[in-house]
C-alpha cells in the first residue's frame, strides 16, 4: 500500500516513541488519515517506564494504547527454552519471538478500535518487516498491512533522520539529533539486540555495546554465585528453593544471570531477506536457565531422542526467525518436544562466575538414564566388559568389508 491509499482506512500503527514513530503518526494526522498508536509491553529492560511512550507520542496528534504483554512473553521466553532454540551464532531469538507476542497482542486491540491497517515502522532491509506482515497475514487475513519505509513518497520525504526531525520542529514536536550513535537496540523480557551503525563494521569489537542486563564478564564479581533450579517438563518451576511463575523467573535470572556477566553474544547471522547481519546480544536468563533444562535432557534423552531434538530445535529456532512461530510445522515440531520433554523433570544446581556457568549438581531426576555402575572404570555391578566383546565383533564385519573393498581413505597426513 502506498500512504495516499489511506483515506478511507483506520491506520493501527506500532510505535515505540522514537522518531520514525512519530514522524509516521503525524504525517498520516496531517493528511487526514484516521490514526491511533499501539505499542506493547513485552518487560523491556530499557524502559524505566512504558507510559513514557504515550507522553513521547501526545504531541502527534493520534491516542496511544499500551497493551500489557509481560506474561505472555515469559510465556514465549519458556516456548524457546523448551525447544532450545537458538539462531545463528548460538544466541536466543529473543527479538524473533517478541514480533511473535507483539502482533498476536495488538491485533486483538487495532480490531476492537476499527483500525482496516496495520502499519509498522520496520526498514525494508531487515527481518522484522517480513515478520510484523507474515503474524499479520497468518493471525489477521482481512486486515490490510502498511509499511511506509517501503512507501516511495515517504522515502523521497524523509531520506534521513535529519528530515524527519526538521518536520517535527516545524509543528512544535521536539525532535533533536544528538551525537551519532553507536549502534541501535530492540529490547524485551527475554532480552536485547544490538545491531547498526558502527556494529555494522566487523574492525569494530563487541564490547563498544554497554550491556544494559548485566555486565561483561571481566566486570563480573570475583567469586562464583550458586544457583538452582527445579525443572518440571522442560519448564522452571523454582529458583533457589522458591516457587516462580515465568514472569518471576525471566526477571530473577535475568538479575542473577546479568550481574555475573551471563549471555553477551556477538553474532554474524543470515538474514530472511538473504543479506548477512552482525549483531551483538544479551539473553542473561535465557541463557542460564536454557543451561540448566539442558542439563536435564542429557540425563533423561537416549542418542536417538538427542538427535531428534537436536533437529527439532533447529527447525523451531528457524521457524521463529522467519515469523512462523504459528505455522503447523512449528505446532508440529513442539509437539513431539513436549513429548521428549515429558520426561525432563530434576533439580539442577550450578555455579556462575565471570560469563561462565559451570554445572554443579543434578538431581532429583526419576527419569534419568544414566547409571554410574554401568558407565564406571571401577569394578560395579554394572555393564560386565566381557559382554562388549560381542557387539565389537559384529561391529568389526562392516568395518573389515569396508577395508577389503578398497573403500576406506586415511585422510590423515602421513
Amino acid at each position: 500500500m502506498h500512504i495516499d491509499e489511506l483515506k478511507n482506512e483506520k491506520v493501527g500503527i506500532c510505535v515505540s516513541g522514537g522518531l520514525d514513530s512519530k514522524t509516521i503518526t503525524r504525517k498520516m494526522v496531517d493528511l487526514k488519515i484516521r490514526v491511533a498508536c499501539f505499542s506493547a509491553d513485552l518487560g523491556q529492560p530499557d524502559e524505566t517506564d512504558i507510559n513514557n511512550i504515550k507522553i513521547k507520542m501526545a504531541p502527534c496528534g493520534a491516542p496511544t494504547v499500551i497493551i500489557d504483554l509481560k506474561k505472555e512473553m515469559a510465556e514465549a521466553c519458556y516456548d524457546v527454552l523448551r525447544a532450545q532454540a537458538m539462531y545463528d551464532g548460538g544466541y536466543w531469538n529473543s527479538t524473533g519471538i517478541a514480533r511473535a507476542v507483539t502482533v498476536r497482542g495488538l491485533i486483538p486491540a487495532m480490531k476492537k478500535r476499527g483500525c482496516t491497517v496495520l502499519a509498522h515502522g520496520a526498514t525494508g532491509r531487515g527481518n522484522d518487516q517480513m515478520r510484523f506482515e507474515r503474524y499479520t497475514n497468518v493471525l489477521a487475513p482481512d486486515m490490510k498491512i502498511y509499511a511506509p519505509w517501503r512507501d516511495p513518497a515517504l522515502l523521497t520525504e524523509f531520506p534521513g533522520r535529519t528530515q524527519m526531525a526538521d518536520f517535527l520542529n516545524k509543528r512544535g514536536i521536539p525532535a533533536v539529533i544528538g551525537s551519532k550513535k553507536k549502534y541501535s537496540t530492540d529490547a524485551n523480557l527475554a532480552g536485547l539486540s544490538h545491531e547498526a551503525e558502527d556494529l555494522e563494521s566487523l574492525e569494530t569489537p563487541c564490547t563498544i555495546v554497554v550491556p544494559t542486563m548485566g555486565v561483561w564478564p571481566h566486570q563480573a564479581p570475583n567469586k562464583t554465585e550458586v544457583f538452582s533450579a527445579c525443572i518440571k517438563r522442560g519448564r522452571v518451576t523454582a529458583i533457589n528453593g522458591r516457587a516462580v511463575t515465568p514472569l518471576a523467573a525471566m526477571r530473577l535470572s535475568n538479575s542473577i544471570a546479568g550481574r555475573n556477566g551471563i549471555g553477551m553474544k556477538n553474532a554474524l547471522e543470515n538474514r530472511i531477506v538473504g543479506t548477512k547481519s552482525r549483531g551483538v546480544y544479551e539473553a542473561p536468563g535465557m541463557e542460564l536457565l536454557g543451561f540448566c533444562i539442558r542439563q536435564v535432557y542429557q540425563s533423561v534423552m537416549d542418542r536417538r531422542a538427542t538427535l531428534l531434538f537436536q533437529h527439532l530445535s533447529k527447525l523451531v529456532a528457524d521457524q521463529i526467525y522467519d515469523g512462523r512461530f504459528f505455522d503447523p510445522v512449528t505446532t508440529a515440531a513442539y509437539a513431539a518436544i513436549d513429548t521428549l520433554a515429558e520426561s525432563a523433570s530434576a533439580d539442577v544446581r550450578v555455579g556462575l562466575y565471570k560469563g561462565n556457568i559451570h554445572f554443579m549438581s543434578l538431581t532429583n531426576c526419576p527419569a534419568s538414564l544414566y547409571n554410574e555402575a554401568d558407565s564406571s572404570m571401577e569394578a560395579s555391578a554394572g555393564l560386565n566388559p566381557v559382554s562388549s566383546q560381542g557387539f565389537a565383533e559384529i561391529q568389526s564385519v562392516e568395518a573389515l568389508a569396508l577395508a577389503r573393498a578398497g573403500q576406506i581413505r586415511n585422510r590423515l597426513p602421513s
